[in-house]
């Protein structure tokens, strides 16, 4: 069963250098908070002329616009200087560009370079693990992620929040975790990286259905009926793939669920939101400017599950109501239009 998580120690492991790569919501959010922590940390990302605003302005300002970089913060877009200097290294990717960047890095890095990633989702087209990128990439060395139910926007405000590091190696997500521990900041461990990973992939699908549900107007009751039975879902799946229930009943699957289903602040939410509304999804995605996880998600949760042959109903219309024409009111009488059926979370494929 592995060990049950627990509490990480709050005090840091002597890294001097910290690098995010990434320089999203997320990304920036993250590297605020290693700064906050009295680290030097490089934030990187790919373009020049939007790294030297952030680095002339001291803000993002399109994401988190009320809140200045610490002076312990630097930006960089030069991939290579990151690697060369820091001791320990985020991705804060999004999924469609981890293996790249992945790929990047490796021959830049020193080979005792701790790395972990903050990236949700599955690699597009193959609906793989990003920890499965991650051991084709960098044979040997342990897979770590940072995940669990946090906003960006909260996490830079220094709101309370929990967070779950999952790693194959105990002592690697300790060193992870201590990176993050704080006062305002609490960090679990875990050794089920698969259930993590999981969870984090099918929340962001799930939170879509939850914004459609909203947006047609059916009320808190669906919205709850819908959370529930889409944990149903999640567990399905995450327990025929490896993942353990313990970790999917937690901060990185149930907990992140609730999170992106109730809060307008899940771009996946609005997604659902404006869908309901009539818009298109190559409109929608426009406006909000930033990678949407949930959407590549929903075409590769459907996929893994049809290849392990697990009954994901609420998957399947959000997949057919954004890749398949399917308009949100018929996707919602299809799902209630199913047979009645006996009430059970098993968790058996």
């Amino acid at each position: 069963m592995g060990r049950t998580p627990t509490e990480s120690p709050a005090e840091p492991k002597g890294l001097e250098t910290l690098g995010v790569l990434g320089a999203g919501a997320w990304g920036t959010a993250l590297a605020i908070v290693l700064a906050r922590g009295g680290r030097r940390v490089l934030l990187w990302g790919s373009d020049e002329a939007r790294m030297a605003r952030l680095a002339h302005e001291r803000i993002h300002t399109s994401a988190l616009p009320d809140i200045r970089f610490p002076a312990g913060l630097e930006i960089e877009s030069d991939l290579k200087r990151v690697c060369q200097t820091a001791d320990g290294l985020v991705l804060a990717v999004p999924s469609g560009a981890f293996r790249t960047v992945l790929r990047a890095l490796v021959p830049l890095c020193d080979d005792r370079t701790t790395l972990a990633w903050a990236t949700k989702g599955l690699e597009s087209g193959t609906h793989k693990r990003l920890s499965e990128i991650h051991a084709e990439t960098r044979p040997g060395k342990p897979a770590t992620l940072l995940t669990g139910p946090s906003f960006a926007r909260e996490v830079a405000a220094g709101l309370p929040t929990a967070l779950t590091v999952a790693s194959d190696d105990p002592a690697t997500a300790e060193t992870v975790a201590s990176w993050l521990h704080g006062e305002r900041l609490r960090v679990y461990t875990s050794d089920d990286v698969i259930g993590a990973e999981i969870g984090g992939a099918v929340k962001n699908v799930l939170a879509i259905a939850a914004g459609i549900s909203d947006g047609l107007g059916f009320g808190a009751n669906a919205r709850a009926a819908l959370i529930t039975r889409g944990l149903a879902e999640l567990l399905r799946l995450g327990i025929a793939v490896g993942g353990r229930s313990e970790t999917l009943m937690g901060l990185s699957g149930v907990g992140d669920l609730i999170l992106t289903c109730t809060d307008d602040l899940s771009r996946n939410r609005r997604v659902g939101l404006a869908l309901a509304r009539g818009r298109s999804l190559g409109d929608i995605i426009g406006e909000l400017g930033q990678a949407v996880e949930g959407v590549a998600s929903a075409r590769e949760v459907s996929a893994l599950a049809r290849e392990h042959a697990i009954d994901m109903p609420i998957t399947e219309q959000v997949y057919q109501v954004l890749f398949g024409g399917r308009r949100p009111e018929a996707a919602v009488a299809a799902l209630l239009g199913r047979d009645p059926t006996t009430e059970t979370h098993d968790m058996t494929p």
